[in-house]
C-alpha cells in the first residue's frame, strides 16, 4: 500500500506577485528531488508559471498533466531556454485549477490534450522566462549602476564581460521582486537556442524509477474511506432497489450510498469495500439499451451507409466522374467500439467540507472537474481546489467533459462527510463506457483509362464524440469536425471528391480516443488508396508521392520513411512491407511496417519505420518515445481491441479478453524527425493513425488478402 501523506491545507500555498493583475498560485506537490517544491515565501515570482528562491532553485508550474508525454521536462525546457537558468536547478509543479493556467486555444478550460501542450505554451513559456530573465538583469544592473545592455546571463548567473563579480539567481530574487514587469519582452530568435532541440533526459524519471511518484490512486489523507461503485450492467440503466445487509456484514464496511452513478460500497480500504460491492443485491430497470448488440448495431450501419448523409465536404461532381470512369473500386471498412485501458485504474479522492473542496486525481480537464465539484456541492468555483496527480495513462479517458469519475468521489465525500477515494476495478474501467465510438465506412473510387483516380466517395456513420459538452461548438451543420477530421480533409489530388456522414446516437457513452476521428479515418483513408493503387497497377508509394504532389511535407515523410525501410527490396514468402502517411494534430507522420503472416493467419510485426514533421522539435528523446508508444498503442487496437455487445452488455471485462500488446510482440521501431521548418505540431497522439492502415497494406503485400475490418482475425488470414 501507498505510504499515507499528510496533505491538508498546506498542500495549497498561495504567492502574492503581480502578473498582469493577478494572483500566482502554487501548489505544493508532495514528492521529492526535482518534482518537489514548495513555494518560498521570499521567492521571486514574476509570472504564474516561475518561482526563483533564494537557493537558487527555480519552480516551473506546468499548467499540463504528465501522464507519460514528457511535458514536465518539455514546458520546462521552454521556459529555461528564455531564462538562460541552470537546468540542473530546476523543481517542477503541477498548476492548481485557476484562470492563470487556462489552455491558449480551448478558451476558458484549464486541460491537456489534443497533441497540444508544447505549441499551446510555446509563446506563453518563453514569455514567461524572458520576462523573468530581463527583471533578474536589471536587478543586477541596478545593484552594480550599470547598463542592463552591458551584462548578460550564463547559466543562472548575470555576468559582466569586464568584471569577475556575478550574482546568482538567487541572490538577485528578493531585488528583482521589487522591479515592475516589463512587457514585450523580446524573445529569442531559433538560431540562438541552447536547449530547445536537443535531447534532453526527462525531469520525472527518478521518481518514477525509485517509486516515490506520486500518482492519483497512491493518494491518502486522514480519515479517508475507499469507495467501489456498482454500475448499471447497460447503459441507460436506472436503479430500482438493493438489498445491501450481505454487505454491510464484511468486515471494514462503514457505509452503502446510491449515488448518480449507482451504489457505493464504502469501507476502510479497497479489498473491503470490493468485497462488499460484490455482496451487494442490485434490482436494475435495464431501460432501452437491454437489447443493444453489436450484429444490430453492424445492420443499422450498413442501412445508413446506403443512402446519402450530410455533406462534409464536396469538390467537382464526384457521382458524375464515377459513372464515367473506366473502372470503379468499392469497399466497406468497419471499426469497432475501443476502451481507453489506461494501467492506472480510473480513480479520485476528494475531501467535501463546509468551506471547501480539495480534489486529488489524475485529470486531463482540471476547470470542467472543478466546475463539476461546484455544482454539486454548492460552493463557489474557486472554492475548490484540484490537485493534479501524474496520470498513469489517460489516452483521452482523464479528459471526460462529464467529469464522472470526479463527480463520484464528490458526491460520496459530501454524502459521508469525511474524504473518500473512489477506485474503479478494470472491470468497471472496460464495461464502464466512454469509449472510442463505433464507426463504418463505404468508399467508392473511379480511375480512368489510365488508371489515374479521378473520383473517390466516403460515408462514414457514427456517434458524435462532442454532442451534449461544453466543446459542441466542434459540430457545424449537424455534422461532428471530429467524426470527419483527416477524412473531409483528404490530402490527394484526387479531382471529384465527396464525404458524406450519418450521425447516430446507440445510447453508448463515447469519448475521444487517443488521435480521435484520425485514429478510424486513416485507417479506412489509407487502407483504400492502397486498394486503389492495386486496381490501378500502380507502387502504392509512386501513387501516393504522384497525388501528393502539391504536399511537400507529406511527401518528404513518405520518403524518409520508405527510404529507411527499404521499400522494394524483396522478402521473405509470407512477409510484406507496408506503408501510410496522415495528418493530424498540425504533425505528419509515415510509417512503414514489415509484417509476416504465418499459415494459421497470425501477422508478426517484425519493424516499424516512422518518419514525423512535427515542426519544431523541442527535445527529441521526447518525440522518439512517443512515436513508439504511438506504435503500441494503435497496434494494440489494430491487433485485438474491440468492445462488443450482446444483450446490451460489454462482453469484454479485463486484459484477458481486451488485449494489450505484450513484450514479445513489439516490433523494432525506428523514428526519424524531419526538421521541416514549419509550424510548431503534437506528438502525443500523430503516430496512432498511421499504423493500423500500414500494418494491413503489408499484410496484403504478403498475402493478397484486404483486411477492412479490425480489429485483424486470424481466421480471415489463415491459408487454405
Amino acid at each position: 500500500m501507498a505510504q499515507q501523506t499528510n496533505l491538508v491545507r498546506r498542500c495549497f500555498l498561495k504567492a502574492s506577485a503581480v502578473a498582469g493583475g493577478g494572483l500566482v498560485l502554487g501548489f505544493y506537490l508532495p514528492l521529492s528531488g526535482r518534482l518537489a517544491a514548495a513555494a518560498e515565501p521570499d521567492s521571486f515570482a514574476p509570472n504564474a508559471f516561475i518561482r526563483i528562491a533564494p537557493d537558487d532553485s527555480i519552480t516551473i508550474v506546468v499548467n499540463k498533466s504528465e501522464m507519460g508525454q514528457g511535458v514536465y521536462t518539455a514546458l520546462p525546457m521552454l521556459v529555461m531556454e528564455e531564462l538562460d537558468g541552470d537546468w540542473s536547478k530546476v523543481r517542477v509543479e503541477s498548476a492548481p485549477a485557476a484562470p492563470a493556467y487556462y489552455h491558449t486555444q480551448w478558451g476558458p478550460y484549464q486541460g491537456t490534450g489534443g497533441s497540444s501542450s508544447v505549441n499551446s505554451t510555446w509563446d506563453q513559456l518563453r514569455r514567461a522566462g524572458a520576462t523573468a530573465r530581463a527583471m533578474l538583469v536589471a536587478a543586477a544592473a541596478k545593484a552594480w549602476g550599470l547598463a542592463e545592455q552591458s551584462l548578460r546571463v550564463d547559466s543562472g548567473f548575470v555576468v559582466h564581460p569586464g568584471r569577475s563579480e556575478r550574482r546568482s539567481f538567487g541572490s538577485l530574487a528578493e531585488e528583482a521582486a521589487k522591479l515592475p514587469v516589463p512587457e514585450d519582452v523580446p524573445l529569442k530568435d531559433p538560431s540562438e537556442f541552447k536547449l530547445i532541440g536537443k535531447p534532453t533526459k526527462r525531469l520525472d524519471t527518478p521518481e518514477k524509477v525509485t517509486g516515490k511518484a506520486q500518482f492519483g490512486i497512491d493518494v491518502s489523507v486522514p480519515g479517508m474511506l475507499t469507495a467501489v461503485l456498482e454500475r448499471p450492467p447497460v447503459f441507460g440503466a436506472t436503479l430500482k432497489g438493493f438489498t445491501a445487509k450481505a454487505a454491510r456484514a464484511v468486515p471494514g464496511v462503514k457505509k452503502i450510498v446510491a449515488v448518480d452513478a449507482g451504489v457505493a460500497v464504502l469501507g476502510m480500504d479497497y479489498w473491503s469495500a470490493k468485497k462488499g460491492r460484490d455482496a451487494l443485491k442490485i434490482d436494475w430497470d435495464l431501460g432501452p439499451n437491454a437489447g443493444l448488440s453489436s450484429q444490430r448495431l453492424r445492420r443499422k450501419y450498413a442501412g445508413l451507409a446506403a443512402k446519402p448523409g450530410l455533406v462534409a465536404r464536396q469538390q467537382g461532381d464526384a457521382r458524375k466522374a464515377l459513372a464515367g470512369a473506366a473502372k470503379t473500386i468499392k469497399a466497406v471498412y468497419e471499426l469497432p467500439y475501443l476502451a481507453h485501458a489506461p494501467m492506472e485504474p480510473l480513480n479520485c479522492v476528494a475531501d467535501v467540507r463546509a468551506d471547501g473542496c480539495d480534489i486529488w486525481t489524475g485529470t486531463q480537464l482540471q476547470t470542467i472537474d472543478q466546475q463539476a465539484a461546484a455544482r454539486i456541492t454548492g460552493l463557489k468555483q474557486e472554492q475548490v481546489r484540484v490537485h493534479t496527480t501524474f496520470l498513469g495513462g489517460g489516452f483521452g479517458r482523464r479528459a471526460n467533459p462529464h467529469a464522472d469519475f470526479v463527480s463520484e468521489a464528490v458526491q460520496l465525500s459530501k454524502a459521508a462527510g469525511k474524504p473518500v477515494r473512489v477506485i474503479w476495478t478494470r472491470e468497471d474501467e472496460i464495461r464502464g463506457g466512454y469509449y472510442r465510438p463505433m464507426h463504418y465506412s463505404r468508399l467508392d473510387a473511379g480511375l480512368d483509362a489510365q488508371g489515374n483516380p479521378v473520383a473517390w466517395t466516403h460515408r462514414l456513420v457514427g456517434e458524435s464524440i462532442v454532442k451534449g459538452t461544453p466543446f459542441a461548438g466542434l459540430i457545424k451543420e449537424g455534422i461532428d469536425r471530429t467524426s470527419v477530421e483527416g477524412a473531409a480533409d483528404l490530402p490527394y489530388g484526387i479531382p471529384n471528391l465527396q464525404v458524406d456522414y450519418h450521425p447516430v446516437d446507440n445510447g453508448v457513452p463515447v469519448l475521444w480516443w487517443r488521435s480521435v476521428g484520425h485514429s478510424f479515418t486513416a485507417f479506412v483513408v489509407e487502407s483504400f488508396v492502397d486498394e486503389v493503387a492495386a486496381e490501378a497497377g500502380r507502387d502504392p508509394l509512386a501513387l501516393r508521392l504522384e497525388l501528393l504532389k502539391d504536399h511537400p511535407r507529406h511527401r518528404a515523410v513518405l520518403k524518409l520513411a520508405a527510404e529507411k525501410a527499404g521499400w522494394g527490396r524483396s522478402l521473405p514468402k509470407g512477409t510484406g512491407l507496408g506503408l501510410a502517411v496522415h495528418e493530424s494534430f498540425r504533425s505528419i507522420a509515415a510509417e512503414v511496417a514489415e509484417v509476416a503472416v504465418t499459415a494459421d493467419g497470425r501477422p508478426h510485426v517484425h519493424r516499424v519505420w516512422c518518419a514525423i514533421d512535427c515542426g519544431l522539435a523541442v527535445n527529441p528523446d521526447t518525440i522518439t518515445a512517443q512515436m513508439e508508444s504511438a506504435v503500441v498503442f494503435g497496434l494494440s487496437a489494430a491487433l485485438y481491441g474491440a468492445i462488443t455487445f450482446e444483450d446490451g452488455r460489454v462482453q469484454q471485462s479485463n486484459f484477458h479478453d481486451y488485449p494489450v500488446l505484450r513484450i514479445p510482440e513489439m516490433p523494432k521501431v525506428e523514428v526519424h524527425i524531419v526538421q521541416s521548418g514549419a509550424d510548431l505540431g503534437g506528438i502525443g497522439e500523430p503516430g496512432v493513425p498511421p499504423i493500423a492502415p500500414a500494418v494491413c497494406n503489408a499484410i496484403y503485400a504478403a498475402t493478397g488478402k484486404r483486411v477492412r475490418r479490425l480489429p485483424i482475425r486470424p481466421d480471415a488470414l489463415r491459408q487454405v
